[in-house]
């Protein structure tokens, strides 16, 4: 009367399914482009009439540059994720099936795995390094989104724990794009604080505009991409009280070159590295937290 219903032991999926399932997994935010791009555009409409300036020009290129070189590299490298998904997919034997509901649980999953990921790029210089483009504008706005890491993918061995729970590869691209689409919207000062709930549970604008905030109180604070509550679980969560102040604690400018945009810290890295006179403060330079090298800086300055 009743068909047994197993949750796991799917099939293995042969190398040969690559390129069926590439093709097939769907290219959310190649979609998404023109409304992203439409409804930036009205942003950028809205902020001249109210004459706020709050889109200079080399900043707005300078993300949209990134942006477009990010999505061109995600595009070219999105073969090999598939075949390392579906290598670990059939390493485990608790195998998922494809089914539409197991997008619920992938995401909460691998929205906490964002949360770490996100917090150790804050937390690491090395891995700020593969950050610090989406912090370096001054004005915050929509195109903010666009600047992501061209190297950022170095972090995927964060979301292992996602891979080795078994879901089915198409199930984790499809929600690794929402995700990021996710983020898309909160990088914007017109929307206010929403319903207490929803800043409860979600990330959202006045959540995140904390997040890139540079007074002390909101460095390092508000890491979530989705869901705020990690933030209030692991201790890391701020309110947005007065308006943050945006950009690096070590401005850059309205720079537009994306090949300076992304690997300007490697060169500073390299460079406080070779200034350091012993091992342990050239370790300090590579790996220690971005707030204490500034901090550390600082007293450097204060004292010469």
């Amino acid at each position: 009367m009743f068909e047994s219903f197993t949750l796991f032991g799917a099939d293995t999926i042969s190398f040969e399914q690559v390129i069926h399932l590439e093709k097939n997994t769907p290219n959310l935010i190649i979609y998404a482009i023109p409304v992203m791009l439409i409804l930036t555009l009205a942003e950028i409409i809205y902020s001249w009439r109210k004459e706020i300036n709050n889109y200079p020009f080399k900043e707005t290129v300078g993300s949209t540059l990134v942006g477009f070189g990010n999505v061109g590299i995600s595009f070219i490298i999105k073969l090999g994720l598939m075949y390392g998904a579906i290598w670990l997919y059939n390493l485990v034997p608790w195998r998922m099936e494809l089914n539409w509901w197991m997008l619920i649980p992938c995401y909460i999953l691998f929205d906490l795995c964002s949360y770490w990921s996100h917090r150790i790029s804050h937390e690491n210089r090395f891995f700020w390094a593969t950050h610090i483009v989406h912090h370096s504008a001054e004005n915050y706005n929509l195109s903010v989104s666009f600047r992501l890491s061209w190297v950022q993918n170095v972090k995927i061995f964060f979301f292992l724990p996602v891979f080795l729970m078994g879901f089915h590869p198409v199930v984790i691209f499809a929600v690794s794009q929402a995700s990021v689409l996710f983020q898309f919207w909160v990088h914007t000062e017109y929307i206010k604080k929403m319903h207490p709930i929803i800043e409860y549970l979600l990330a959202t604008p006045s959540n995140h505009r904390v997040h890139h905030g540079t007074q002390e109180k909101y460095l390092d604070k508000n890491y979530a991409a989705t869901f705020i509550f990690w933030d209030r679980m692991f201790g890391t969560f701020q309110q947005e009280e007065e308006r943050p102040e945006y950009g690096l604690t070590t401005k850059i400018g309205n720079r537009l070159n994306p090949l300076f945009l992304n690997f300007h810290e490697y060169k500073s890295m390299i460079e406080d590295v070779k200034k350091a006179d012993s091992l342990k403060n050239k370790w300090f330079y590579i790996f220690a937290s971005p707030t204490a090298i500034h901090h550390r800086k600082l007293k450097e300055q204060t004292n010469s």
